[in-house]
């Protein structure tokens, strides 16, 4: 489990395929945590496995992923000298500042608008001084966007400032950055178009799976 606070950024170095799975290393650039080979990390908001030892001297994070993670997530996409958000999975004693997160990737959703040089105004649905991300959703995930309500878009615990519905089930939701966000993730590097990994609150996927379930018991 995560919070979706990101806790480093880290920088693709290198991106071999190999029979079975593609091996991603990522320099951590300073992070100090040293994780053991099993740990999990997440990358982007995608929970991965570290599966060579950390030298203390040059650490490098390495992991694999499989075709199928490469293909649901953003990972696939990834280049070296990529830019990408690092998270250590939570403890029992871990301060839940964000929400509950997995870091497993519901899906890719595209980038409407991203964060500008202009801070929002208040009718755009932020405070004035924070920055807005426009993100749209497929109807499956459009189905758990509440306003107020919780996400995560490439392992970033977000807060969803406005959200707008399309006829055909899906939906454009405003998200706000504050300064401090941009600078600590990759979100700031996003542009119109790219993609984005998008995990919805499992809190909210429990109870739309219990209505789903009711309804079909005519309940």
């Amino acid at each position: 489990m995560f919070t979706g606070l990101v806790q480093a950024l880290g920088t693709v170095r290198s991106i071999e395929s190999g029979p079975v799975a593609t091996r991603i290393a990522i320099d951590p650039e300073g992070w100090p945590h040293r994780p053991e080979p099993g740990a999990s990390i997440a990358v982007n908001g995608c929970c991965l496995t570290v599966v060579a030892p950390v030298d203390a001297e040059r650490p490098i994070l390495a992991f694999d992923a499989i075709p199928q993670t490469l293909r649901v997530t953003s990972l696939g996409a990834l280049r070296v000298g990529d830019r990408v958000n690092l998270e250590h999975a939570a403890t029992p004693t871990t301060f839940l500042g964000g929400h509950v997160v997995l870091g497993h990737v519901d899906a890719l959703a595209e980038i409407v608008s991203a964060p500008t040089t202009e801070p929002a105004r208040r009718e755009d649905g932020c405070r004035e001084g924070e920055w807005r991300v426009r993100v749209r959703l497929a109807p499956d995930l459009a189905a758990l966007a509440v306003d107020k309500g919780s996400i995560t878009l490439d392992g970033v615990s977000l807060t969803i400032a406005a959200v707008e519905d399309h006829a055909d089930g899906g939906a454009t939701i405003d998200v706000c950055l504050i300064p401090e966000t941009l600078a600590r993730t990759n979100l700031a590097a996003r542009r119109a178009g790219d993609r984005v990994n998008v995990e919805g609150d499992y809190l909210a996927k429990l109870v739309a799976r219990r209505m789903e379930w009711l309804g079909r018991r005519g309940g």
